[in-house]
């Protein structure tokens, strides 16, 4: 064995592995240091947006267009996905409860789903389609094209102007939009179970009123909050922060989609988690589909 260690040491390869192995430290150890860098920054871009917000409102002129922007030009695509949602949710359930017996009970599943997890998730994802990606593209113009720089030469606070009426556009709209996916989700559900599938409409809706309740609607439009202000200063963020060029543009907008996606999902598994918890805790026993 020695003599092999020093036949691989006296080859060249010895060198080679650890200069391998340096390399393999080194870019790890940017990666992180990059990554916790990116984070500090993140968290002070989120301190400013609030501390605007606490020290002065925006105006109502800035305010409207960045709220017709959000709320009234995204709900076509909106209404669109929960209806089709709500059917593709009755296709894939109803031949499996149908096997069980359970066909009826197809109205709580799909209203429950759609209440309490599609509707805010598919609403939060259309929004960071259409409008995350329209604010990290349009201010990351505005700083290749240094305007961001001439507004802060002027006196003007580039956050207070341009971040926190996107971000209150996006945390005040949301919940509506949110509400229009689980209608029309639960719209579309019932035309396709209640119209083409044939299930009786008195049971479809007597078991939605029984498993869906207020709580679950409440939960849906505060995690609705959460998903919003994370699109806004996520799609600002990767907007202030783009770098020079068309390419740097391209890149921010994708990477404000991405970034806001992946976050939205945590956030949806920790919220779930803790409304389970308070759920239970307020009725033990809980409702049973079955």
């Amino acid at each position: 064995m020695p003599a092999t260690i020093e036949a691989i040491r006296s080859s060249g390869s010895w060198d080679r592995f650890r200069a391998w192995i340096a390399q393999w430290f080194r870019e790890w150890g940017e990666f992180v240091i990059d990554g916790l860098v990116a984070v500090g920054d993140f968290t002070f871009f989120v301190a400013r947006t609030w501390m605007w917000l606490l020290v002065r409102f925006p105006r109502r002129s800035v305010l409207l267009p960045n709220f017709y922007q959000v709320g009234v030009r995204s709900l076509p695509v909106i209404a669109l996905t929960g209806t089709f949602i709500g059917m593709v949710l009755s296709v894939q359930s109803y031949f499996q409860f149908k096997q069980l017996g359970l066909e009826t009970r197809l109205g709580a599943v799909i209203n429950m789903s759609l209440v309490r997890e599609l509707g805010p998730v598919l609403a939060a994802t259309m929004l960071a389609g259409r409008v995350g990606s329209a604010m990290a593209a349009e201010l990351g113009t505005m700083r290749v094209t240094e305007q961001i720089d001439a507004l802060a030469s002027m006196g003007a606070n580039p956050v207070f102007h341009l971040v926190v009426p996107r971000f209150l556009a996006s945390v005040f709209l949301i919940p509506a939009l949110t509400v229009m996916a689980d209608f029309m989700g639960v719209v579309g559900g019932y035309f396709y179970s209640v119209i083409i599938l044939g299930i009786d409409f008195h049971h479809y809706r007597y078991n939605s009123e029984q498993f869906v309740g207020v709580f679950d609607l409440l939960m849906g439009l505060f995690k609705s909050l959460f998903f919003g202000g994370t699109i806004s200063l996520v799609s600002c963020y990767r907007g202030f922060h783009c770098a020079p060029g068309a390419e740097g543009v391209g890149r921010a907008a994708t990477a404000a989609f991405v970034y806001s996606f992946v976050i939205i999902l945590i956030l949806d598994l920790v919220l779930n988690i803790l409304s389970d918890a308070v759920y239970y805790a307020l009725w033990p026993e809980g409702a049973k589909l079955f």
